[in-house]
């Protein structure tokens, strides 16, 4: 028996379970198979959501400890490796598993514990927007996971604004997620309005990371007429006067997304025009900013 079973069985058992726990995240990078066998050992996957529910008590007032959270999230942990898994992506998302993690998402408090634990949520669902699957799409928008990411957007720390603002720019270049958002006035603003927060927040304290997804969802919702009209008179004053100039000087890619963003919107300001020699992939292309989110 390798040590990745004999850790999975471990799982189901529940004196031994939190140190299985801790070993398998720790190691999951070295077992290829992890997520097969976590999927189809008896008991699993059950075991990974008692430790899930487990903690509910806890959100709502938030008493929960960093013990308890980095227990949950090694949990989590593992889930993200089925998601991120071609023959149980489909298994996870059809057992409708993502909704145990948005009374995470759905959480406010700003300490350490609770940060981690919304991060590492959003970690799993990270894994599954990755790879372009209209299925993925279809099932977050049904359940109603912008809201959750627009929280996070406005009051999580730098990376969990990174990781939620990544999950929206992947349903954004989805057509069928496009056309969502953009389908009624309501939340097209909604969203509009926490990356115009966003930019205002990184024109105090910039984050190449972070401005690299919200000019990438602006340049998206751009593909749209009806938003792109809007965009006319709703675009951040920051992205349009060459504010980013600098903070962008290393990074051509978002540069040209930039420019483009202007050019679609009309507002084409001269410090943002793309200098000639610099070459970059097509538009839809991402970085592996988020590797091992």
């Amino acid at each position: 028996m390798t040590s990745a079973e004999q850790l999975v069985l471990e799982l189901i058992v529940p004196e031994q379970r939190e140190n299985a726990l801790l070993d398998l995240s720790k190691k999951r990078e070295a077992f290829p198979d992890l997520a097969p066998m976590l999927w189809h050992s008896c008991g699993t996957i059950a075991a990974l959501l008692q430790e899930i529910v487990s903690i509910y008590p806890m959100l709502s007032p938030p008493t929960l400890t960093a013990g308890a959270s980095n227990r949950v999230c090694n949990a989590l942990a593992l889930l993200q490796v089925v998601a991120s898994h071609p023959d149980t992506r489909t298994l996870f998302l059809n057992a409708h598993i993502p909704l145990y993690l948005y009374p995470f998402l759905n959480t406010v408090s700003k300490t350490r514990p609770f940060e981690y634990l919304r991060l590492t949520s959003l970690g799993v669902i990270g894994a599954l927007v990755k790879v372009d699957d209209t299925e993925v799409i279809n099932f977050l928008l049904s359940t109603e996971i912008i809201p959750l990411c627009l929280r996070t957007m406005e009051m999580g720390s730098e990376l969990s604004k990174t990781v939620a603002t990544f999950i929206v720019q992947k349903i954004l270049l989805d057509d069928v997620g496009l056309n969502y958002i953009c389908a009624t006035a309501e939340r097209f603003f909604a969203v509009g309005a926490v990356l115009a927060t966003m930019v205002q927040l990184l024109a105090e304290q910039p984050s190449v990371r972070l401005l690299k997804h919200i000019i990438r969802c602006y340049l998206r919702l751009s593909d749209n007429p009806r938003a792109c009209e809007a965009l006319k008179n709703c675009l951040p004053d920051f992205l349009q006067n060459g504010t980013f100039t600098n903070c962008l000087r290393e990074d051509p890619t978002t540069r040209r997304w930039l420019a483009q963003l202007l050019m679609n919107v009309g507002q084409m300001h001269p410090s943002h025009r793309i200098p000639t020699g610099i070459q970059g992939g097509p538009l839809s292309s991402m970085d592996q900013l988020l590797s091992g989110q």
